[in-house]
């Protein structure tokens, strides 16, 4: 019996039975599309989040507070005056801009809409060119707001369009948790991470915000600006010495402050999305697996069915390579078919936004998740087809 003929009786042996052979597809066609599907929603969180760092720009420190203190050392909050220290051209030449930042959250309200704000940020003028936010109408405050300690607030486009809908925004009042506040720009959309929506924002004078939503508490971190990327090693250097001699932190002690720069927020975001696609994966290359035992069970049943017909085959002279070859077949075909059933539904479900992230389409996942639906129909399709292979023809036909 030749290759065509094995070929001929495996389709004869699938289409005999059409809907349990579509339900055989259907765990391999799920495996291979979730495998696409889970794979392209982690690269595309990894994308996004590259994006949104990237975008603060890669010349962009961030200081935060940290608990500990060496020994000796006093523990002290970041405060304004360290931040406007670490703007010096003798001690930190390196150092372009330096900004105080605090963030809450806060309910705006506007006639009868109210809506939750996600970041409320208090800050100086200086931080819209630290983290690269353009005004797209209105402008931004001004270093004689914050001295002022003047209520008025540039709002992110998400924040803008949920509050004022599509009516001017810049010059009117809105109530921040019930304190008012105008509006007197509206920021360039920068889009969302997946994570966090970079628009859903209101940005004030730090003062405005100390006095009227946070009080005077300690700063949530200081946005520091190197001069030029290649030097942001220099400007780390000098706001370690800077804010060391201010905290009292001694030579060997532990910082009441931590340093990241963009570059190693990038690093320990990309680990962070990386382990989490490789989880992802996992989930779905479980449910490959499931699928493979589920073709094994039905090609048991299909075997037990046709045994009388084995028996028939071998007795005029079938040889066990056929048998074999042709049960192997129909599982490999089984699992081919939904493969590519499972290949065409990630492709074209990674082109709708999932839980907010764009998935992105990973070619090797493909190839990937394809060939082992094909070498799952080969082993999990092994055991019933030497079972079959197996059979003695004197036994076989006394099947009932």
């Amino acid at each position: 019996m030749n290759f065509l003929e094995i070929m001929r009786f495996a389709v004869r042996g699938l289409t005999a039975n059409k809907l349990r052979s579509a339900l055989t597809t259907l765990g391999i066609t799920i495996g291979v599309a979730a495998v696409i599907l889970l794979v392209a929603v982690g690269n595309g969180a990894s994308a996004s989040i590259t994006a949104s760092i990237q975008g603060l720009g890669t010349n962009v420190l961030n200081v935060s507070p940290a608990r500990g203190g060496g020994q000796g050392a006093v523990t002290r909050p970041l405060t304004a005056q360290d931040a406007h220290a670490l703007v010096d051209p003798v001690g930190a030449p390196d150092v372009k801009a330096a900004s105080p930042v605090v963030t809450t959250t806060a309910t705006a309200t506007y006639g009868q809409t109210s809506y939750d704000i996600s970041s409320v940020t208090g800050t100086e003028p200086a931080y819209f060119g630290t983290t690269n936010r353009e005004v797209a109408d209105g402008s931004l405050f001004t270093t004689e707001d914050v001295t002022a300690a003047r209520k008025v607030v540039v709002l992110g486009p998400t924040a803008a369009q949920s509050i004022f809908g599509n009516t001017e925004a810049v010059g009117k009042n809105v109530l921040l948790n019930s304190i008012q506040f105008t509006v007197v720009g509206v920021l360039e959309a920068k889009g969302a991470t997946g994570l966090q929506n970079a628009d859903d924002v209101a940005i004030a004078p730090l003062t405005a915000v100390q006095n009227s939503l946070t009080g005077y508490g300690n700063l949530n971190q200081i946005a520091v600006q190197a001069t030029t990327a290649d030097s942001v090693s220099l400007a780390q250097a000098e706001v370690t010495a800077i804010l060391n001699a201010r905290h009292g932190i001694r030579a060997g002690g532990t910082a009441d402050y931590q340093i990241q720069n963009s570059e190693q927020l990038l690093a320990t975001r990309t680990a962070t999305t990386d382990t989490f696609t490789v989880l992802l994966g996992a989930v779905a290359a479980i449910s490959l697996l499931v699928g493979g035992i589920g073709v094994t069970n039905i090609m048991l049943v299909t075997v037990t069915e046709r045994i009388r017909e084995i028996g028939i085959r071998k007795a005029i002279g079938a040889p066990r390579s056929a048998i074999l070859g042709q049960f192997l077949a129909e599982a490999t075909m089984l699992s081919l078919f939904g493969g590519l059933l499972g290949v065409l539904i990630g492709v074209v479900g990674s082109r709708f936004t999932i839980a907010g992230i764009a998935p992105v389409i990973v070619p090797p996942s493909i190839v990937l998740a394809f060939a082992v639906s094909a070498l799952i129909g080969l082993f999990f399709g092994s055991y019933p087809a030497n079972r079959a292979a197996s059979l003695r023809p004197i036994d076989a036909l006394r099947h009932e």
